[in-house]
């Protein structure tokens, strides 16, 4: 399995690409390979890349291309988000899709078509770099479709699922041709909130792998507690879920965003829940890799996130390891040489419709009657994993994935789940 971190520049976050300092992101990288991370995945921003619908930024691409060398001589495989999108709370969104242009990304055919080119650009001046591991569309683009978003770009399950095809398919052929991979992530949002535009299929058939983004700020850590069973183990119980959507019995799945948020972990507490969360995933099997959020602290000098984002760091704004960073680290060198997860036997099968679709997704959410079952069970050391009422009654899809026991569990939503990380963003939604 891959360890790796979310890159977060050190000193100037993610507005060092407006000058970016390479001497400090050579520095940064070091870092992070002398902890024994694998690889990076950056963060281009949407605004500077893209700053006119018809035009994509040259210079843009060049300070791309630079960092991923730089990451590349540091030893790290380097994989790039496309559309920033949205990172810790801002958002960046170039000013041809909003105010007086205002539209939808994801069903504007003139928007789809300008991300498209994106993308091939992006693929195109990076083709040459050995370390350009590969892309991922964005970051949590479907929180840009939830009824909490305060400018909430609307768009239906197929105009979201013809967004994936077009914009994977770009590069698809040729990434797969050059050993590079593309794919998309979601917010929990994708697995936990009914009538979301982005269905859990798509998570967990479009593109080269599945990704899952773990955060107990959702409810979790707030209804079982910071340190119970539920919350060092949301993160592994996601890696499940994400398969009962999959059509592939070993679909890789990424755990490509984990953290220890201050808001709900004590400080005290966070390297145990570093460890306790990793220790977690890798019974899971199939797993791709984990990828920590993040690098670098974010300076105090910089306003209005979220409080806890400026504490997510591996490494404090001195370039010193944080005691998160020597658990991440410590991590890394206990799973040399550990045996992959065996299969998980058991299984609980949730009900879907014809079509595929969860008919409760809030009963997978903190709260909820599969959530809750899965936990009970995992436990008590059964190993579940998780189906669909599809799965279960197919008995060569279960033969795949080494299932003999199937638990049947009815779907009843929960009340617990959060979609927003930060009571102060509460309630602005739903434009």
């Amino acid at each position: 399995m891959r360890f790796g971190v979310n890159y977060t520049p050190s000193g100037e976050w993610f507005y060092a690409w407006l000058d970016p300092k390479w001497d400090a992101v050579e520095r940064d990288m070091r870092q992070i390979a002398g902890i024994g991370a694998d690889h990076v995945r950056i963060f281009p921003l949407w605004t500077l890349l893209q700053p006119n619908r018809t035009w994509i930024n040259p210079k843009a691409l060049d300070d791309l291309h630079r960092m991923v060398e730089i990451g590349g001589d540091a030893g790290l495989d380097v994989y790039v988000d496309v559309v920033q999108g949205h990172l810790s709370s801002f958002d960046f969104v170039p000013s041809w899709l909003v105010s007086w242009h205002e539209t939808s990304m994801f069903a504007d055919d003139k928007a789809i078509e300008a991300q498209r080119r994106l993308v091939e650009a992006i693929y195109d001046r990076l083709s040459d770099v050995k370390a350009f591991a590969g892309l991922t569309l964005g970051n949590e683009c479907n929180q840009f479709t939830d009824a909490t978003h305060p400018r909430r770009m609307h768009a239906t399950a197929d105009e979201t699922g013809v967004w994936l095809d077009r914009l994977i398919g770009s590069v698809g052929e040729r990434a797969h041709r050059d050993g590079r991979v593309i794919l998309h992530s979601e917010n929990d949002a994708v697995w936990y909130a009914d009538g979301h535009a982005f269905r859990p299929a798509y998570a967990s058939c479009k593109g080269d792998m599945t990704t899952v983004h773990s955060w107990v700020f959702n409810g979790t850590a707030q209804h079982y507690g910071p340190m119970s069973f539920a919350s060092t183990h949301h993160a592994a119980y996601l890696t499940e879920l994400s398969k009962a959507f999959a059509t592939d019995a070993h679909r890789p799945v990424w755990v490509q965003e984990i953290g220890a948020p201050g808001n709900v972990v004590a400080p005290e507490d966070a390297p145990a829940f570093a460890r306790e969360s990793i220790t977690a995933i890798e019974e899971c099997p199939d797993v791709f890799g984990i990828t920590w959020w993040c690098s670098h602290r974010i300076p105090k000098t910089f306003q209005d996130f979220p409080f806890f984002e400026h504490e997510l760091g591996l490494f404090d704004v001195d370039g010193s390891l944080t005691d998160v960073g020597v658990a991440f680290r410590d991590a890394i060198v206990d799973s040399r040489g550990r045996m992959a997860a065996s299969p998980r036997t058991n299984a609980i099968a949730v009900p879907v419709d014809a079509a595929g679709d969860p008919l409760v997704r809030a009963a997978f959410a903190p709260g909820g009657s599969v959530f809750d079952a899965w936990m009970s069970l995992e436990e008590q050391g059964e190993r579940p994993c998780i189906i669909t009422s599809a799965t279960a009654d197919d008995a060569e899809a279960l033969a795949a994935r080494g299932i003999t026991h199937v638990t049947r569990v009815e779907a009843v939503a929960g009340d617990a789940y959060s979609a927003v990380s930060d009571p102060a963003f509460a309630g602005k939604g739903g434009n």
